[in-house]
């Protein structure tokens, strides 16, 4: 019998260049990555920037994977989607972008290592990726933080806002 594949979370958002549309590739670029299976996704989000607040609105949605890719290997696929979409990772923080793909959690996974934090250091702090998140996964615990439920009850959410996909 096959070991299990842990279930990694991922974080997408865009607020350029189409946004709806790059988080909708994002994920079905997510859907076909190696070793993995895409196990469901968040209704997309339209979300008030965070940190530079002289931005377009973001659209954000949550994904959840089961993956045989390592975190380094999936961080690194990442990286390939986005600069795909054509990302270009300057150094600017919070600010604008084609496409940002945060690997949020990885299991119960905790690490720390250049390049890779897990659980992501401040998905707790954030409604864009807490509301998604919730959505997918309302049970989840993340490690170190708690019950996703509480961490979303502790954050204002008045920026962030379900998109009609009707």
């Amino acid at each position: 019998m096959a070991a299990a594949k842990p279930t990694a979370y991922i974080g997408v958002g865009s607020n350029l260049a189409g946004p709806r549309a790059q988080v909708e590739r994002a994920l079905e670029r997510l859907a076909r990555l190696p070793e993995s299976r895409l196990l469901g996704s968040s209704r997309p989000y339209r979300c008030a920037p965070w940190g530079v607040l002289d931005q377009p609105d973001f659209v954000n949605a949550a994904a959840a994977i089961e993956t045989g890719l390592s975190p380094s290997a999936l961080m690194q696929a990442l990286l390939a989607i986005e600069r795909d979409a054509g990302r270009d990772r300057n150094g600017e923080r919070w600010g604008p972008r084609i496409l940002d793909l945060d690997l949020l959690l990885y299991g119960a996974l905790v690490l720390a290592e250049p390049g890779l934090q897990l659980p992501h250091p401040r998905l707790h702090e954030r409604a864009f990726v807490l509301l998604p998140l919730v959505e997918i996964a309302p049970h989840l615990d993340v490690p170190g933080r708690g019950p996703i439920s509480a961490l979303l009850a502790q954050v204002d959410t008045a920026g962030c806002h379900v998109i009609d996909t009707a």
